[in-house]
């Protein structure tokens, strides 16, 4: 089986979050079970520097002029095409959006190439190798599906099949009609049943309407986005297209993520040495300026900060967890309120509060590895990885029952004490009260030194590799091949 992956992100070369965690992890899973997967990315500078083996692959192809294909390895020895349009996509930093925080405007023209060539991949526009299945990921690859029903309408043929993943609904690709033409799709497409959307061009709608199979990043998500709360307006489609559509839960990639071979984090551990662990939480702690306890939680938050990750949460219940007597660290970045509203409450109590605002990969590792808890007390979640990195590091995840958070995390209920099946904190309602009772259940068990231990090793025990999501891909890539 021969899969074209498209995306606009990879781990390690180019990360704004856990797409380029899922589009870096897929091709090495893949290949264990007998799939060979390729990547068209565009050559952004990170992607250019991670791939110094580049060789053209194709340079007068039908688009516009400045463009090239180039092909070379992925770090990890997977196959990779970069779309070399130095206009386009030699800017440094966000692939999305530029230092102002606003989303390019050309990003129509950019994204749009990227699901034009993925089509002529598929057309042959590489003699040496065609894919079977192209696979495009978020609303970025959503007109790759488009351009590839294009060309079997012009050849009136069946060229390859398409299965197109959502990993976050609400950030759709919408643009200006007037847009449209630079798209150079059939007229045709430009219909309520297309490419339209409230007057507007939607990419994430034209994935969903022109894929053969539409996969999402867990069951619960699935579910969750044929209703009206979490539909985003697309939810009519996905009620329609049921059928075709997929949950299939994130997995971790343990060469990067486990604690017991991980070089970047103050000491190693298993779960037969979490005594370990403490080390990280005192270089956590010693790093952030942080008060050296060790007789309370060490609260901890890996996320973009947005209102969708529950932010407004974590500050209305902030008082009242150093009032317990807890600590936090915040890594992140993200809205301009929020990072003030972090930055205030740090500097009011430095002795408990430790914030760091930007992302740093390996600083990641080691707030996930220092941590008691991994609070991520989301609005709506489609997966969630830092909640099964969490996991892995025997780092207790306080979660709301929402999305993938509810497919991975089971509550510290005493009936699940019981039974040992509990692996974290999980309230219901997006409501402080709710948010704060899962906050006291931390501090309850922590209290339990001998139980905490427990559900520890319950959770590090939890079985979240990438070998069972890439069975799922497999499943739906078959489904469609040409």
């Amino acid at each position: 089986m021969r899969v074209l992956q498209v995306c606009a992100e990879i781990y390690p070369l180019l990360k704004t979050g856990g797409l380029a965690d899922v589009c870096g992890a897929l091709p090495g899973a893949l290949a264990e079970i007998g799939c060979e997967m390729r990547t068209l990315i565009p050559a952004f500078p990170a992607i250019r520097r991670g791939v110094p083996d580049a060789k053209p692959v194709a340079t007068a192809f039908g688009v516009p002029d400045g463009v090239a294909l180039l092909y070379g390895s992925l770090p990890g020895g997977s196959g990779v095409y970069m779309i070399d349009a130095p206009k386009l996509f030699d800017r440094e930093g966000n692939p999305y959006q530029g230092a102002d925080g606003l989303a390019y405007a050309d990003n129509h023209r950019r994204f749009g190439l990227l699901g034009r060539i993925a089509a002529l991949l598929a057309e042959g526009l590489d003699t040496q190798w065609r894919p079977q299945v192209l696979h495009g990921h978020d609303w970025h690859a959503g007109l790759a599906p488009a351009y590839l029903k294009a060309a079997s309408q012009r050849s009136g043929r069946r060229i390859a099949g398409s299965v197109f993943t959502i990993h976050n609904l609400a950030y759709q690709g919408i643009f200006p009609p007037q847009l449209l033409g630079e798209l150079e799709l059939p007229g045709n497409f430009w219909t309520h049943e297309g490419l339209e959307f409230h007057g507007q061009v939607s990419f994430m709608k034209a994935g969903l309407v022109y894929a053969d199979r539409i996969t999402t990043v867990s069951p619960t998500y699935a579910g969750e986005i044929q209703g009206e709360e979490q539909g985003c307006g697309l939810d009519g489609i996905l009620r329609r297209r049921s059928a075709d559509l997929l949950g299939i839960l994130n997995g971790v990639d343990e060469a990067v993520w486990n604690p017991a071979e991980d070089t970047t984090i103050a000491h190693r551990y298993d779960t037969r040495r979490l005594k370990d662990k403490q080390a990280n939480r005192e270089a956590l702690q010693k790093q952030f300026g942080l008060a050296p306890r060790h007789d309370t939680p060490l609260f901890g938050v890996v996320s973009r900060l947005t209102e969708q990750k529950g932010f407004n949460l974590i500050l209305a219940g902030l008082q009242a967890l150093v009032a317990r007597g807890g600590q936090l660290v915040v890594l992140g970045s993200g809205d301009a309120a929020l990072v003030a509203a972090l930055q205030q409450a740090a500097a009011s109590d430095p002795a408990a509060i430790g914030v760091h605002i930007g992302y740093d990969e390996a600083l990641a590792h080691r707030v996930v590895a220092g941590c008691d808890v991994l609070m991520l007390p989301s609005r709506f979640e489609p997966c969630g990885l830092t909640q099964l990195y969490a996991l892995k590091y025997g780092t207790l995840p306080l979660v709301r029952h929402v999305g993938g958070l509810a497919d991975t995390v089971v509550d510290c209920a005493l009936e699940n004490l019981a039974d040992d099946t509990a692996t974290g904190f999980v309230f219901e309602d997006f409501e402080v009260s709710d948010f704060d009772a899962a906050v006291r259940r931390a501090f309850a068990l922590y209290g339990r030194p001998a139980e905490w231990r427990k559900v520890q090793k319950r959770a590090m025990a939890q079985l979240f590799g990438w070998d069972v999501a890439a069975k799922g891909y497999l499943e739906a890539y078959r489904s469609v091949a040409a």
